[in-house]
C-alpha cells in the first residue's frame, strides 16, 4: 500500500521544512542543497497540481485549490529566484528567506484547510488512489527545477486558477498570465 495522499503530502512538507532550516541556519551546504529543496519543491507542487487539487476541487475545496495554486504559482517564481541566486551571493539569504516565508505560509493554510477538507469528503480508498497517483507524478518531476514546467503543467495550473483558454494561449503568453494570477 502507498499511503494516503494526505500524510504524503504532510510528509512532504516536513523533509521542506527541514531543508529550509539547514539552508538558513548552514549556509556552507546552500550550493549542495538548493538543487535538491527546488526539485522536491517541484516535483510535490506538480504532483499536488496535477493529482490533488483536481480532487479536491470536485469534493467541493474549489476556492481552497485556487488560493492554494495561486501561491504555488508565488512559490515557483521564487523558487527560479532561488536558483538562480549565487548562494555565496549577499543577496542569496534574503531571497530565500522570501522562499521560505511564501512556502511555510501556504503549507500552513494548506495544512488547515485543503487536507482536512479531503480527509472529510474524500474517502480512505480514494485517499489512497491519490496517494498513488500524487507519488508517480511526483517521482516523474524529480529532478526537475522551477524554470523546466511544461506547457501541459502550465494548462493544469490554468485550470486550478479558473483561467479560460490556456490550452490556445502560447507557452509564454500562458506563463505571463498565470504569473499575473500569482499577484492577484
Amino acid at each position: 500500500m502507498t499511503g494516503d495522499v494526505v500524510d504524503l503530502i504532510l510528509k512532504d512538507h516536513r523533509e521542506l521544512e527541514r531543508l529550509f532550516d539547514t539552508l538558513l541556519n548552514e549556509p556552507d551546504k546552500r550550493a549542495g542543497l538548493v538543487p535538491v529543496m527546488t526539485t522536491l519543491l517541484t516535483a510535490h507542487s506538480r504532483a499536488e497540481e496535477s493529482e490533488v487539487y483536481p480532487a479536491a476541487r470536485e469534493a467541493g475545496g474549489a476556492d481552497d485549490v485556487e488560493h492554494s495554486q495561486k501561491e504555488h504559482l508565488e512559490a515557483d517564481a521564487l523558487a527560479k529566484k532561488v536558483a538562480a541566486t549565487d548562494p555565496d551571493s549577499d543577496d542569496f539569504g534574503t531571497v530565500l528567506r522570501e522562499l521560505v516565508d511564501a512556502v511555510k505560509h501556504h503549507v500552513e493554510e494548506e495544512e488547515q484547510t485543503v487536507l482536512p477538507g479531503m480527509r472529510e469528503r474524500i474517502d480512505a480508498a480514494r485517499r489512497e488512489q491519490l496517494g498513488e497517483a500524487f507519488l508517480a507524478v511526483r517521482e516523474e518531476h524529480l529532478g526537475d527545477q522551477p524554470a523546466d514546467i511544461t506547457k501541459a503543467d502550465l494548462e493544469q495550473q490554468a485550470a486550478n486558477v479558473g483561467v479560460t483558454g490556456a490550452s490556445s494561449m502560447p507557452k509564454d503568453e500562458l506563463a505571463d498570465k498565470l504569473a499575473q494570477e500569482a499577484e492577484r
